[in-house]
């Protein structure tokens, strides 16, 4: 078993952050968990178990890791072809007008209106979608928020639930004042009667 990697407080905190994030790519975001877990006194054949993925990706990118540090788990090898890639500045365009605006001459933003007022394919917008947790076409209607700072907020929240720190518990609140909606199965409401929204199963 190799010793364990020594992280600075610079790097640990940028590994963390990326772990956590709902905008950093999916790729980033295994790196980062591989190098964090490599600073354990655990075998890479263990922590591929952990993470989910081969023995083989853990050793290359611990070995990139200490070659080359940070930027080396930013970059991958070349290949044929352009690659697509997406920014965050992107990303964040596109969850803040899911959620914060409406199409003209629509209810709600499909991935094809999406992809058209945004520039980017319909594959990349219900990619970020899915990644946020937003279903704007799933449902009968959908809520939007005029908090400017959502974004942020929800990167904030997916992030802890993707990648919760060790012994979290997480609480979740949702008041609504005066406003008290029957359950499914309040007596002498039927489920056809029963108000809909996007929280109903």
């Amino acid at each position: 078993m190799k010793s364990p990697i020594t992280l600075n407080e610079e790097q640990r905190r940028i590994l963390e952050r990326w772990s956590r994030s709902a905008t950093v790519s999916v790729r980033c975001r295994e790196r980062a968990l591989i190098v964090l877990a490599a600073t354990e006194k655990v075998s890479e054949q263990v922590i591929a178990q952990r993470l989910g993925t081969t023995r083989h990706r853990v050793a290359r990118w611990r070995q990139r890791f200490e070659a080359g540090g940070i930027e080396a788990l930013k970059k991958d090898r070349p290949r044929g072809g352009r690659p697509p890639s997406i920014d965050a500045a992107k990303i964040k365009q596109i969850v803040r007008l899911t959620t914060q605006t409406t199409p003209r001459h629509a209810t709600q933003w499909s991935t094809r209106l999406m992809a058209k007022r945004v520039g980017v394919s319909d594959t990349t917008v219900l990619r970020i979608w899915h990644a946020h947790g937003l279903k704007p076409h799933r449902v009968r209607s959908f809520k939007l928020s005029n908090d400017p700072r959502f974004t942020e907020k929800l990167e904030d929240i997916v992030g802890l639930y993707m990648a919760p720190p060790e012994h979290a518990l997480v609480l979740c609140c949702d008041e609504k004042s005066q406003v008290q909606a029957p359950g499914p199965h309040s007596a002498g409401v039927t489920p056809e009667e029963r108000p809909r929204s996007d929280h109903d199963p």
